[in-house]
């Protein structure tokens, strides 16, 4: 008896599906094409190039919580493209002992496809697993609850799509808690580097 191949897609639950072998060969063709056009995208090394690349949305959104940075960071960090996003920081030339060989960035700011991240770093313990002070998550959570907003929070950053999404007293109070020194001086400490 001879056995008939179909090339129709199958058909689960409502949902149209190609069979196995056909549809592992797309997937490897799709991730190849994902990586050769990433390998050719370069980010943005300036904050002005960086801006210049977002949509008018995203930039308008991302200039604005830049300008609540500027009025609330102390005076001493510099401003600065890392990880594919602006960073307030301290560069090497001023502080070169960072655990990963980075500049030690103490808020960071970016724009991803379907939200924003404002980035409030501490320094991480690793043997808990949590940013500690000058990162005050305690402070965020109570604001953020007492103003009836949602706090969506990773780590050490917040996520939001609009600036109208955060709790802005609070956020200027992180973001304005330590000075560079003051921030160098307890990242030593934690590290054990004082």
């Amino acid at each position: 008896m001879t056995q008939i191949h179909f090339l129709t897609p199958i058909i689960l639950n409502g949902m149209h599906s190609r069979p196995p072998e056909h549809s592992h060969t797309r997937t490897k063709s799709m991730a190849a094409r994902k990586s050769r056009s990433k390998a050719t995208t370069v980010p943005p090394t300036t904050v002005a190039a960086y801006l210049a690349s977002l949509t008018p949305d995203k930039r308008a959104v991302i200039e604005e919580a830049r300008a609540l940075v500027h009025r609330h960071i102390p005076k001493g960090y510099a401003e600065f493209m890392n990880w594919g996003v602006i960073n307030w920081g301290i560069p090497l030339e001023e502080f070169s002992n960072t655990h990963n060989g980075q500049p030690l960035c103490y808020v960071g700011l970016g724009a991803k496809k379907s939200y924003n991240s404002l980035y409030l770093m501490g320094v991480y313990d690793s043997s808990n697993g949590k940013y500690t002070t000058p990162f005050s998550e305690r402070l965020l959570v109570d604001a953020f609850n007492k103003a009836g907003k949602r706090l969506d929070m990773g780590k050490c950053c917040l996520h939001f799509k609009e600036l109208d999404d955060l709790e802005l007293t609070a956020v200027a109070t992180v973001i304005a808690m330590s000075t560079p020194k003051e921030y160098i001086a307890y990242y030593k400490r934690v590290k054990g580097l004082a």
